[in-house]
């Protein structure tokens, strides 16, 4: 079960609280937009993190990799994990580098995942490809056995997580606001967006038309 974000001790916001969020929507909200989440581990004594695909199946965050995969071996055993998603919106530019900043969306989740088999497995291999590959699933051929043998998939319960988020403009020192050098700086902010470029049929492909889902692909 989802709990509130910042609903613990160890994600509570203290630095610039202000931008913690704490509604459950919008844990959910960042953890949909985004595709790339940052997983990290400590196996014998040293951190290690990768960037990996993942999707949100109700309230678990899951992932999947080789069987051979030294992450995926760790969270499969029960080490603890943290996984974060981030969401660049924009660069803040400001009177000073130190009031300069980022816009931004991030999700941080804290716990252990468990390892998914059978039709739960199959359910969150779904979820992954209608996450990361929106209406392509129908369309191609589900994994074998022999492939899900060497797949590993993993479940973590978002019941401990943290939301922050920064919008709008620069904070700038009042001071800055009134020097005479200084206040007829440029500041603003210079919005960041992402997006899917033309798709590239590869040769077997190149009579085919698109499907209309991958015109459509689209980022929050």
């Amino acid at each position: 079960m989802t709990s509130r974000p910042g609903g613990t001790e160890r994600t509570r916001g203290r630095r610039l609280a202000d931008r913690a969020v704490t509604e459950t929507a919008a844990l959910h909200a960042v953890l949909d937009a985004g595709l790339v989440a940052h997983v990290g581990v400590v196996d014998d004594g040293q951190p290690f993190v990768l960037p990996m695909g993942y999707a949100r199946m109700g309230d678990d965050l899951v992932l999947h990799g080789s069987t051979g995969s030294r992450l995926m071996r760790c969270l499969a055993a029960g080490a603890p994990t943290c996984v974060t998603v981030t969401l660049l919106d924009g660069m803040v530019l400001a009177r000073s580098a130190f009031e300069s900043s980022m816009n931004y969306r991030t999700a941080m989740v804290l716990g252990v995942a468990r390892r998914l088999d059978g039709d739960e497995e199959l359910a969150a291999l779904r979820a992954l490809s209608d996450h990361l590959l929106p209406g392509r699933w129908d369309d191609i051929r589900p994994p074998s056995a022999k492939e899900r043998a060497a797949t590993m998939t993993v479940a973590l319960p978002l019941a401990e997580c943290s939301v922050k988020i920064r919008t709008g403009g620069p904070d700038d020192d009042p001071a800055d606001l009134v020097d005479p050098m200084y206040a007829r700086t440029w500041a603003g902010e210079v919005p960041l967006e992402a997006s899917f470029g033309t798709p590239v049929p590869e040769p077997a492909s190149a009579a085919s038309p698109v499907p209309r889902y991958v015109s459509q692909w689209g980022r929050a």
